[in-house]
C-alpha cells in the first residue's frame, strides 16, 4: 500500500544476509506497485491452481522456514493480556494512531466504540485473535497510516448506512489467516500455507503485510457486495 499515490502496494522486505542463509530478519525492502501485489497475487495464484481432492499433501520445510514458522507460532500463541503493561502500552499506541486528534480516557471507555469494539473493553474482544490481532491493526496504522484512516473512517467508495465494524474486523482478519494458512500446525499440509513460509522465510514480516492487503481487500469486496452489518458475518 502506498500512501503517497493512493494505489494499493506490498512492501517486499528482503534481508541483506539472505545469501547467508539468514532469511528470517529483514534490513531492506523493495516496494512492489500493483493490486495486491508479492503476497496477495502469489497466494491467489496458488489457490486458482488447487485440484479438487481431499488430500492434505505434506510439505517439508528447510531449517530457516521451521524457524521462522516457529517464531510466528509464538506470536500467535500470545493471549492479550490487559494486566500486562506492555498489551496495556500497545491499545494506547493503537488508540494514538487511529485518533491523534483525541485524548483516550481510558483503557475502558466508550471511547473505543469509535473504532469499531464491540463494547467499551476492547480486551473483551481479543479472544478470538489473541495479542498478534493488536499488533497486526498497530502494524497497519503505523505503517500505512492514511490506508488505515480510509479503512477506519469509511472514506472509499459509496458506503452503507450500517457498516462493519472496523477494529473487529481487524482481528476477525488475523483469525481468519491462521486459519487458512493452517499456521498452528507442525508444518504446512496446504500448497498455500507452503507458499506463504517461503514469503515468511523472505521477510518477518509478511504475515503483518500480508495482512494489511487482506483488510484492503475485504473492504474492497465488501464494497463490491454492497454491504451493510447484516452480511458482516
Amino acid at each position: 500500500m502506498d500512501d503517497r499515490g493512493g494505489s494499493f502496494v506490498a512492501v517486499r522486505r528482503i534481508s541483506q544476509g539472505l545469501e547467508r542463509g539468514n532469511t528470517c530478519h529483514s534490513t531492506s525492502a523493495e516496494v512492489v506497485a500493483g493490486s495486491a501485489a508479492w503476497l496477495g497475487r502469489g497466494l491467489s495464484c496458488v489457490c486458482a491452481q488447487r485440484r479438487e481432492s481431499d488430500a492434505r499433501p505434506s510439505f517439508d520445510l528447510s531449517p530457516a522456514q521451521e524457524e521462522c514458522l516457529l517464531m510466528l507460532q509464538s506470536r500467535i500463541d500470545v493471549s492479550y493480556d490487559c494486566s500486562i503493561p506492555e498489551h496495556q502500552d500497545a491499545l494506547r499506541a493503537l488508540w494514538n494512531a487511529a485518533f491523534p486528534e483525541e485524548e483516550l480516557r481510558g483503557l475502558i471507555s466508550e471511547q473505543w466504540k469509535d473504532m469499531g469494539w464491540q463494547g467499551k473493553d476492547p480486551s473483551t474482544d481479543f479472544r478470538g485473535g489473541g495479542f498478534i490481532s493488536l499488533e497486526n491493526l498497530l502494524f497497519f496504522a503505523k505503517n500505512f497510516p492514511k490506508s488505515f484512516q480510509d479503512l477506519l473512517r469509511k472514506q472509499e467508495g459509496d458506503r452503507s448506512v450500517w457498516e462493519y465494524p472496523f477494529a473487529v474486523a481487524g482481528v476477525n482478519i488475523t483469525f481468519m489467516l491462521i486459519q487458512m494458512l493452517d499456521l498452528e500446525a507442525v508444518k504446512p499440509r496446504t500448497l498455500v500455507g507452503a507458499t506463504f513460509l517461503k514469503f515468511l522465510s523472505e521477510s518477518d514480516l509478511a504475515f503483518d503485510l500480508l495482512y494489511c492487503i487482506t483488510f484492503k481487500l475485504m473492504d474492497h469486496q465488501w464494497l463490491s457486495m454492497r454491504a451493510s452489518y447484516m452480511d458482516f458475518n
